[in-house]
């Protein structure tokens, strides 16, 4: 294609010899009735039944994609599109391939990502198991819409169409059906225009059954979704444990307590220790994954997070936790002493209450250390603040130079919502 091209059509293609023709043609109809120089890109994933002579017959451009999966097949025909826009869709004859207006209309109009909405658009009998339909796609775009504060209704949907420079420039990595979700996080995180159309699917045109596994790809797909929200997957969770683990062992460190028939002693009390440490941990993690995620350009840069990691120094790190370990042995120290006060006989129940307390701080201040050591780690190769103009920059980036922009917040959901508008 030359320069000219404004619309490329990617359809990724793995064994589609009975629709692949038929969704060339109503893509290259479409293109015509609406007067666009497009093309069509069939990215085929290893067919083994002439798909590729099939698509090259039918005028569709073939592109053969050695790595396998649903987004390999997809980043290459993306990368290898050559029009402005792209329109990605199944060549299962699902997708409304013979309605192209609505997406490049928002294209056009400067749109970045425009997601086709099935919902809204129509979903005709049968195209779409129940399971999908009621629980499996709605969950999913929930999870999308709370973790990442995407206004997108249809998740999933594998009808869109982007600014094909805008897509690449991204650098999604994924390479099974995950792709789809890797696809509007990018975005969301890296502020895209985001809009969505309405678009219908019908019954796909295929004998055989779908590639889509519906649990394992569903997993998939929520995997890729916490991978990217360290806060959801870690934090809150983390805040929950250490809050309420806190609660519980400081109201039990003063003695048991009965609620109606229920005594909450010191067993209660060494849960609440282990959900403290295991909070902890989690609160590490989270912090540790949310630097090194930004340092390797997954996440943009947060200032709250560079804020604390810049107060959170190694030495801080492991002076507090070094001061906690020793408050830790003092309380077993004393704890000692007073069963050498009874002949180290039987322990009472109290008498746990302070070991308890010991070896909480000891273990508390072993994950501070561990924690500060891992963040120390993320920040290698980073100028200390004042030198080269500014903190945080890795060596030879001056202060004219493009870094990554960072957001408000620890987190894509604490940054401003991606702008976005539903044509609907």
């Amino acid at each position: 294609m030359t320069a000219t091209c404004e619309l490329s059509i990617v359809l990724p293609c793995l064994n589609e010899a009975e629709t692949l023709a038929t969704c060339i043609g109503k893509a290259r109809a479409s293109l015509a009735r609406l007067g666009v120089a497009g093309e069509v890109v069939v990215a085929d994933n290893g067919s083994t039944d002439g798909s590729q002579e099939i698509a090259a017959a039918a005028g569709a451009r073939v592109v053969d994609v050695p790595e396998r999966g649903y987004g390999a097949a997809l980043r290459h025909g993306i990368d290898a599109a050559a029009g402005e826009f792209v329109i990605m869709a199944d060549a299962d004859d699902s997708y409304a391939l013979d309605d192209l207006e609505p997406f490049l209309q928002a294209l056009r109009g400067g749109a970045d990502l425009v997601m086709g909405d099935r919902f809204k658009g129509g979903i005709e009998p049968g195209a779409m198991p129940a399971l999908h339909r009621y629980l499996g796609n709605p969950v999913l775009s929930f999870v999308g819409r709370l973790f990442f504060r995407v206004p997108i209704h249809d998740f999933h949907c594998g009808m869109r169409g982007f600014r094909r420079d805008r897509i690449v420039g991204l650098g999604l990595r994924t390479t099974g059906m995950e792709f789809a979700s890797e696809m509007v996080v990018r975005s969301a995180v890296a502020g895209l225009t985001i809009r969505e159309v309405p678009t219908v699917l019908r019954p796909d045109g295929r004998s055989r059954a779908p590639h889509l596994r519906t649990w394992r790809d569903g997993w998939r797909h929520l995997r890729f979704l916490l991978a990217f929200s360290p806060r959801w997957l870690f934090f809150y969770p983390a805040l929950v444990l250490v809050l309420g683990g806190t609660l519980a062992f400081g109201v039990l460190a003063f003695g048991s307590v009965s609620v109606g028939d229920l005594d909450f002693d010191v067993q209660t009390m060494t849960a609440a220790a282990a959900a403290i440490v295991v909070g902890l941990q989690a609160a590490g993690v989270a912090l540790v994954s949310r630097a090194y995620a930004s340092r390797l350009g997954l996440l943009p840069r947060s200032h709250r997070v560079e804020h604390l990691i810049d107060r959170f120094t190694l030495e801080w790190g492991l002076v507090v936790g070094a001061l906690l370990g020793v408050g830790g042995a003092a309380s077993f120290v004393v704890a000692v002493l007073r069963w050498r006060q009874t002949g180290f006989g039987d322990l009472a129940t109290d008498d746990m209450r302070l070991p308890l307390a010991g070896m909480l701080l000891v273990v508390a201040g072993a994950q501070l250390m561990f924690v500060s050591f891992m963040l120390s780690l993320t920040r290698i190769g980073d100028v200390p603040a004042g030198a080269d103009g500014a903190a945080g920059r890795p060596p030879g980036l001056h202060a004219a130079e493009p870094v990554a922009e960072p957001v408000a917040g620890d987190d894509p959901g604490d940054r401003p919502a991606p702008r976005a508008a539903s044509h609907r």
